[in-house]
């Protein structure tokens, strides 16, 4: 259907049984600090569970471990497309949709295989 509309098909999103836990990363050398939690991930972007959500259109250096049964961290600049204010769309949580800015493409591949092998 989408072809038909000549628009790009959406990437397919995981919804995770267990939040992947998401650290900020900063630039000066300091520990990565807890950022948030993501409840769903794409090879293109998540969603971020925070009470404290950040602007649309600011960057942020991110890291989280892949979902099992992948191994290893993800690190990649991200950027904010979105958010939600705490109390707004009850029964939501508050949070915000970001996007990956420079996830190496191998990464994203074997998100999207992930993705697609639990469907």
């Amino acid at each position: 259907m989408a072809e038909e509309t000549g628009r790009p098909k959406a990437d397919l999103r995981k919804n995770l049984r267990a939040p992947l836990i998401i650290q900020k990363v900063h630039l000066d050398g300091d520990r990565p600090v807890f950022f948030g939690y993501s409840k769903n991930v794409s090879k293109s972007g998540m969603f971020i569970a925070s009470t404290n959500p950040i602007q649309p259109g600011e960057r942020i250096d991110l890291e989280f471990q892949l979902p099992a049964p992948l191994k290893g961290t993800a690190r990649c600049c991200c950027e904010v497309v979105w958010k939600r204010p705490p109390g707004t769309h009850l029964p939501f949580e508050p949070g915000m949709g970001i996007k990956f800015v420079d996830m190496p493409e191998e990464i994203s591949e074997q998100l999207d295989e992930w993705i697609r092998e639990q469907l």
